[in-house]
């Protein structure tokens, strides 16, 4: 494409000529261009928007059978982020995730291999499609106690010992911003004839500045879910699915994403898709200038406050070799961790200072806390975060050290079925629910050896700690009552805040 195509949003550029035209609605939406708001109480900032709110009507194109507008705009989308073919997303990752799995499993039974600490979509998507999955466990960060995805070595021996699976599923990068390189991955999936799917949720970005890390398609990927709107431009809910090569049933991932996605997409949503694309192709690597520069305002200010670390991968020893089998190589510049050096505040303690001071983090564990910059930032966001540390530091004074730290986080296995490979078993999943006379809601602290009969997802990030099935160990009980006592939320269990959780009853084969 050239450069004057690339510099075209067609999404966007009809829904402005669909305003300015100004034809009479006789067809949904039922708010009429917001004309249903006219005399009487407002819609406010939505006013705008409605005046762009539009359907399938002749000019809009269908997303379903994309053949004007929106067509090309995924075909801009594939040259711009290197895919072979890209679809948009109005569901987030998360219709992404479910169109993938979807695919490369179409019957019920059939073997994905996968990396432990996914996404909650993944684990759904694995209910919808009856995959049995063979998980595999992500090593572990030494230094910040973090997981991150699975070792080469490990997806490699479980191809070798499942070797009828579809295909194999991992997230880079992580939320924290940490990575590896996945081009060996690649390798491995493609020559057992596999398929590789990576959530790049948290990577939509890469790949579009030597400053950021190589982008999962870069690296061989056949199947890249990203977030658009995490740390590109789009709307909230704003994603893209990009594919190429040969292993994998386009037509077939077409027919699933409608499955998963509304028949009435947002057309805002849509364009704003297109804009954040846009904005990569007509500005290229200097979209990050700023973005990047509001980094090192905020790293160069870290260096000179001792009380808060930072989290990055281990430096080599002297001659080249790393201090250890590396769980992690790369970082994005863009995901700022830090905890407290000191041992004082915990990373929750730590997010409600700072949100107190009108500065709001992505997100915070037990110890850390994740400090989220964008190509929209800016130097004075990072001056104003850098002095609300500082208050914070001088506030600090003789408050009792923070207990839950990075050796209570370390090295936690969370499949009770692991060999010694880091390997489970082929573990079923389905959407039949569990029967409310085969389970008990017990204490929290009394629940080590009894089997989980409800999911357990900290949220953010949303990986799910327990699924229905798995004996609760202590190492994970122990984790699960720091995360509540620190001010965790957690979802899809019955008690958001974790003082009870469902285990199956001793009769019906609990155990204790």
């Amino acid at each position: 494409m050239n450069k004057l195509q690339r510099c075209r949003a067609p999404v966007y550029e009809m829904l402005e000529q669909y305003r300015i035209v100004g034809n009479i609605s006789y067809h949904v939406p039922g708010h009429k261009n917001g004309a249903a708001y006219d005399g009487v109480e407002g819609a406010g900032f939505l006013d705008e928007v409605m005046k762009y709110d539009v359907t399938e009507i002749t000019g809009t194109d269908d997303l379903h059978h994309p053949e004007g507008v929106i067509k090309e705009a995924q075909e801009l989308a594939a040259d711009c982020f290197g895919a072979e073919e890209s679809f948009f997303l109005v569901g987030g990752s998360t219709a992404g995730n479910l169109a993938l799995i979807l695919t490369a499993c179409p019957e019920p039974g059939m073997i994905l291999i996968l990396q432990r600490n996914v996404h909650k979509s993944v684990i759904h998507g694995l209910m919808l499609a009856g995959v049995r999955a063979v998980f595999v466990e992500p090593l572990i960060d030494p230094l910040s106690g973090l997981a991150v995805a699975p070792a080469a070595e490990a997806v490699e021996a479980a191809l070798a010992a499942y070797p009828e699976a579809a295909a194999v599923f991992v997230t880079m990068p992580n939320y924290y911003g940490m990575g590896s390189d996945l081009a060996p991955l690649a390798r491995i999936c493609h020559d057992s004839g596999v398929p590789l799917l990576v959530d790049e949720a948290h990577g939509a970005h890469y790949g579009q500045h030597p400053a950021l890390p190589a982008g999962a398609l870069a690296c061989g990927a056949d199947g890249v879910v990203q977030s658009t709107h995490k740390m590109l431009t789009a709307m909230t809910m704003g994603a893209m699915l990009h594919v190429q090569g040969q292993r994998f049933d386009r037509a077939l991932l077409s027919q699933r994403l409608a499955m998963v996605q509304s028949s009435s997409p947002s057309y805002p949503m849509m364009a704003s898709l297109d804009l954040a694309r846009r904005l990569l192709h007509s500005r290229g690597s200097d979209a990050f200038t700023a973005g990047l520069a509001a980094v090192d305002v905020l790293r160069r200010g870290l260096a000179e406050l001792p009380r808060y670390g930072l989290v990055q991968p281990a430096e080599p020893l002297h001659d080249g070799t790393p201090l250890h089998k590396a769980a992690y190589e790369t970082q994005d510049p863009f995901k700022v961790v830090i905890y407290d050096a000191t041992g004082v505040l915990g990373g929750f303690e730590l997010q409600r200072r700072l949100e107190a001071k009108g500065c709001v983090p992505e997100m915070s564990d037990d110890r850390h806390v994740v400090l989220l910059f964008s190509l929209g930032s800016k130097a004075e966001d990072a001056a104003r975060l850098l002095q609300a540390l500082r208050e914070i530091d001088s506030e600090v004074t003789s408050e009792s050290p923070h207990t839950a730290g990075i050796l209570e986080s370390q090295n936690i296995s969370t499949w009770n079925n692991l060999n010694v490979l880091q390997i489970s078993a082929p573990v079923p999943f389905s959407l039949k629910p569990v029967s409310a006379n085969e389970v008990e809601s017990i204490n929290l602290e009394h629940s080590v050896g009894r089997v989980a009969a409800e999911m357990v997802i900290p949220y953010p990030p949303g990986i799910p700690l327990l699924y229905p099935g798995e004996v609760i160990t202590d190492q994970i009980q122990q984790r699960l009552t720091g995360l509540a006592y620190g001010g965790a939320k957690f979802q899809a269990c019955a008690d958001p805040v974790l003082q009870r959780i469902k285990v199956y009853n001793i009769q019906k084969g609990g155990e204790v």
